[in-house]
């Protein structure tokens, strides 16, 4: 069953574990298959299946420190090669 296009952004100052509880119900999600974000009466439904990208990035710089993490999938994996390409 597809689900409605939409965007969920939020950002907000947290102390550590608080940050932890909302990383594991991601993955809670993820393992579940579906992720929903909300925050006040919006939310917003993505299904999880198949193959993700991962990507982290981590830096210090001058006492600032960051950590991104991106994981992006599409909802139709048929399109999607896993297979190394072949060179010649």
């Amino acid at each position: 069953m597809s689900q409605p296009d939409g965007k969920f952004r939020h950002e907000s100052l947290q102390d550590r574990k608080t940050i932890k509880a909302l990383l594991t119900a991601l993955t809670k999600g993820i393992g579940a298959g579906e992720i929903t974000f909300g925050e006040d009466d919006k939310t917003l439904v993505l299904p999880v299946d198949g193959l993700m990208t991962l990507r982290i990035k981590a830096d210090r710089s001058d006492g600032a420190c960051r950590v991104d993490l991106r994981i992006s999938w599409t909802e139709d994996n048929d399109t999607t090669s896993t297979s190394a390409p072949q060179i010649k």
